[in-house]
């Protein structure tokens, strides 16, 4: 299986590599067009400022080429956020693949910190991509902000509010918390989307 790693100015690419190594799998880490779209399976993973990833990707045309891929693409963290529509991370135009907004988290009592880290559960969970993953699973989150609750939403999480911890729409698939570093549980999950 031929698997692309999109390269852009986002972190936390390493750790994926590895979780992929974990359960036996290679993948090209790439910011090459062709290598992508020639990709059985693509992994958008991030961690960083939403408007510098969008510029990085408007400027070597990736946004548009993330946009139009047909096989399954599955976003992790800033990733997922920059497949939404608009996020308020420095007022920035997303991918728009999910309509969803991105919204920071207000805290309603100070003892309630952002960003959000550290272990979480995910519940209310959809699509096959939760295959054999058991409702109330705790999965490791980093964010600050989140992508409110929509008709795409296949999993959700509660801090300060309810929001979507996943996302889906036809062959695009996102997560809030990170699969890379959420043991067994995040292994299985990023199983599943491969074999998707």
């Amino acid at each position: 299986m031929n698997i692309a790693i999109v390269q852009y100015n986002a972190g936390n690419i390493q750790s994926v590599l590895y979780a992929l190594e974990r359960i036996g799998v290679s993948a090209l880490v790439t910011d090459n067009v062709e290598q992508i779209q020639k990709a059985d399976k693509v992994i958008f993973p991030g961690v960083g400022e939403a408007s510098t990833a969008m510029q990085y990707l408007r400027e070597r045309k990736l946004d548009v080429v993330l946009q139009n891929l047909k096989q399954p693409v599955l976003g992790i963290c800033l990733g997922m956020q920059l497949m939404c529509a608009h996020s308020e991370e420095n007022d920035t135009t997303c991918l728009g693949i999910f309509d969803n907004e991105v919204k920071y988290f207000v805290p309603k009592i100070s003892s309630i910190k952002v960003p959000q880290m550290g272990w979480n559960n995910i519940t209310q969970l959809k699509t096959g991509l939760f295959q054999d993953i058991p409702e109330n699973s705790y999965a490791y989150f980093v964010h600050g902000y989140y992508a409110e609750l929509s008709k795409y939403t296949i999993a959700t999480t509660q801090y300060i509010q309810e929001y979507s911890s996943a996302l889906h729409r036809d062959n695009f698939y996102g997560v809030q918390f990170h699969p890379e570093k959420s043991a067994a549980i995040g292994e299985q999950i990023l199983q599943n989307f491969l074999n998707i």
